[in-house]
């Protein structure tokens, strides 16, 4: 007879929220719609032209792409969609997602940027933007990006 694996218990408290990030090139829009239909929640979205600093020469049809769209699933899970910046697009060379992790602290989002870059890539530089007191992109020595978020008070 199998052997179970043992139960695990996940102390909440000390661990960030985890959650997936799917990107799309300039359709995310039609993504964001029907995994409302499926999952029956709103999106709270975001597009290119709602952010500070966008370029005044990007063209109209990139400034309306999703810059960030959230499909809250629970309390604790967010599905997030956006479309890839100009450049940034994907093909088969790269997957068309990404985990999001929203750390308890700036702190503590810098520690897991850092050690998760080891023997990575840095795609974006750790540091203060619009929506976060601290954020960044890298992709780990297996290949997989990832966001590491710390919201603080950049929202409130």
């Amino acid at each position: 007879m199998p052997r179970r694996a043992p139960q695990l218990t996940i102390q909440e408290e000390l661990m960030p929220a985890l959650n997936p990030y799917l990107l799309f090139n300039g359709n995310a829009a039609d993504a964001v719609g029907f995994y409302e239909s499926v999952f029956g929640v709103e999106a709270i979205i975001t597009r290119f032209s709602d952010m500070g600093g966008t370029p005044e020469d990007m063209p109209e049809e990139v400034r309306n792409r999703v810059a960030n769209a959230q499909l809250p699933l629970s309390a604790t899970n967010i599905l997030m969609v956006s479309d890839t910046p100009p450049g940034n697009e994907i093909d088969n060379s790269k997957p068309g997602f990404t985990v999001q992790i929203e750390a308890d602290s700036a702190e503590e989002a810098e520690r897991l940027f850092t050690d998760l870059a080891k023997d990575g890539a840095v795609d974006m530089p750790f540091g203060k933007v619009e929506w976060a007191e601290a954020f960044g992109m890298l992709t780990d020595k297996f290949g997989t990006p990832w966001m590491v978020n710390y919201t603080g008070n950049a929202q409130g």
